[in-house]
C-alpha cells in the first residue's frame, strides 16, 4: 500500500498540467492548476476535500465559464466584430474575461459567470442574491474593468456579466448600471445594444488590441 502511494505522491508531483495557454479561461485556468499542488491533487484523489482544493474547482469552473462563453461569441467574430479573450488592464493585477468591440465601434466589457443552478438570481432592495446570498460585491470586479478599458480607450464601454447555469428571476438583470443576461442570449443582447449605439470619432478596435495584451498572472 505505501508503495502505490509513494507512486501516486511522484505521479501528481511530476504531472501537474500543462502550462498557461493565451485564450479564453487560460489565466483562470493556470491558477486553478497552481491552487492543485501535490498534496492537494493527492488529497482529491482519497475523496479529502481541502480549502485549497475548492478554490482550485471554483476557478476550474471560472476558466470552463469563460471558455463557453468565447466559444457563444465567435459568430461575433465572423460578422466583424473585434473579440478580444483574458486580456490584461493596463495597471494592477485584473484581467477582463472578454473585451468586445462592435463593427460601429461600440465596446463592450464581457465577464463569464458560472454559478450554481440550485438557486435563483434576483436584485431585491438594490442588492443582487442567488437564493439568499448577498452576492452584490461579486459585481466590483466588472464594474472596475469598465472603468479602466473606459478610461484607457477615451470612450464609454457597457458592460454585461454571461450568467451559466443560475437561473433569472427576469429575461435580464440591472443593478447600478450593469446588465446580467443568461449567457445563451448574450449575443442577442449584444447584437440589440450594438446597434443602438455607435462611436464617435476612431474606431477604438486597432487601439483595444494594441493597449490589452493578453492576461498572464504573477
Amino acid at each position: 500500500m505505501s508503495f502505490v502511494l509513494a507512486a501516486v505522491v511522484v505521479a501528481v508531483w511530476y504531472f501537474p498540467g500543462a502550462r498557461q495557454r493565451p485564450g479564453a479561461g487560460s489565466s483562470a485556468a493556470a491558477q486553478a492548476r497552481r491552487l492543485r499542488t501535490p498534496l492537494v491533487r493527492l488529497a482529491d484523489l482519497v475523496g479529502i476535500q481541502t480549502a485549497r482544493g475548492r478554490q482550485a474547482q471554483q476557478w476550474a469552473a471560472g476558466a470552463a465559464g469563460e471558455r463557453a462563453t468565447a466559444a457563444r461569441l465567435q459568430v461575433l467574430v465572423r460578422q466583424g466584430w473585434i473579440v478580444l479573450h483574458d486580456r490584461a488592464l493596463l495597471t494592477g493585477q485584473a484581467n477582463v474575461d472578454h473585451l468586445l468591440i462592435s463593427p460601429g465601434g461600440v465596446v463592450f466589457v464581457l465577464d463569464s459567470k458560472l454559478w450554481s443552478s440550485r438557486y435563483l438570481l434576483r436584485i431585491v432592495g438594490g442588492r443582487l442574491l442567488h437564493g439568499s446570498r448577498d452576492v452584490t460585491s461579486r459585481l466590483n470586479g466588472i464594474r472596475h474593468e469598465a472603468r479602466a478599458v473606459s478610461k484607457a480607450l477615451g470612450c464609454p464601454v457597457i458592460p454585461i456579466v454571461s450568467m451559466e447555469g443560475a437561473p433569472l428571476a427576469d429575461d435580464e438583470l440591472v443593478l447600478d448600471g450593469i446588465r446580467i443576461v443568461p449567457a445563451d442570449q448574450a449575443v442577442a443582447v449584444l447584437r440589440s445594444i450594438a446597434r443602438r449605439h455607435r462611436a464617435v470619432g476612431e474606431h477604438p478596435g486597432q487601439r483595444a488590441g494594441a493597449l490589452f495584451k493578453p492576461y498572464r498572472r504573477t
